[in-house]
C-alpha cells in the first residue's frame, strides 16, 4: 500500500507514511509547547524515535518541517472549529462555543495560546510560504464564523444590513487577542472578557 507524500511529490510506503506522521506529530507538540525557535531537529528526532537520516528523508530541513506542522495544526484546528460551529444558529450557541474554547484553554491556565496564532507570531515574518498558509487557515476559520452570523441574519436575529464581514473580523480579533492575553497572564479571564465584548456587540445589533 502506498500513499502520496504531497509536499515532495513522492509516493510513500505505508511504513514511510507512518514515520512521516510520527515526525510531524512530535514536532507539532514540541513547537506548540516550546515554540518553533526553541525546537531543534535533534529534539524532534528524540521525541519521535526516528533517526536523523529518516527525518531528512522526509524533510529537507526545519523550514519544510515547520510548514508540515502548520498543515497538521491547521487541519486539527479547522476540523475542531467546523464541528463546533456547524450547527450554531443563535447567540446562545455562540456563547456555548465561547465557553468551550475558554474551558479548554483553562486546562493549561492559558499557556501556549492558540496553535495557529503561536505559529504565526514566530514564522509569518520570515517564511512567506508559511505566512500565506496561515493566512488561508485564518480565512477559513473566519469563514466558519461568517457562516454562523449569516445563519443568524437569515433567521432574523441580525438585521439585513449587519456587516457580517466586519463582525467576523472583530470576533476573530477578540478571540486571537484573548488567546495572547491569556497566555501572558496564565489566566483565561482576559480571553473570556474579550470574546464576551465581541459577542455582546453582536447581540446588541439584534435589539436595534
Amino acid at each position: 500500500m502506498t500513499t502520496v507524500d504531497e509536499p515532495a511529490g513522492r509516493r510513500l510506503t505505508e511504513r514511510g507514511a507512518k514515520t512521516r506522521t510520527r515526525i510531524i506529530t512530535a514536532a507539532t507538540d514540541l513547537m506548540y509547547t516550546r515554540g518553533v525557535g526553541a525546537t531543534t531537529l535533534d529534539d524532534v528526532v528524540a521525541a519521535s524515535g526516528v533517526s536523523k537520516s529518516q527525518l531528512y528523508h522526509h524533510f529537507a530541513g526545519k523550514d519544510a518541517l515547520v510548514r508540515a506542522v502548520i498543515d497538521h495544526s491547521g487541519k486539527r484546528v479547522i476540523d475542531r472549529e467546523r464541528e463546533a460551529l456547524r450547527r450554531v444558529s443563535s447567540i446562545a450557541g455562540l456563547r456555548r462555543w465561547r465557553d468551550a474554547l475558554v474551558r479548554n484553554n483553562a486546562v493549561q491556565h492559558g499557556a501556549y495560546g492558540c496553535a495557529l496564532g503561536s505559529l504565526a507570531s514566530e514564522v509569518a515574518d520570515r517564511d512567506d510560504v508559511a505566512r500565506q498558509t496561515l493566512s488561508g487557515l485564518f480565512a477559513e476559520w473566519e469563514g466558519l464564523l461568517a457562516d454562523v452570523l449569516g445563519r443568524l441574519q437569515d433567521a432574523g436575529t441580525l438585521p439585513d444590513d449587519a456587516p457580517i464581514d466586519e463582525l467576523t473580523t472583530g470576533l476573530m480579533g477578540a478571540l486571537q487577542g484573548g488567546y495572547l492575553m491569556a497566555q501572558t497572564a496564565h489566566d483565561v479571564t482576559p480571553m473570556a472578557t474579550s470574546i464576551d465584548m465581541a459577542l455582546n456587540y453582536i447581540e446588541s445589533l439584534s435589539a436595534e
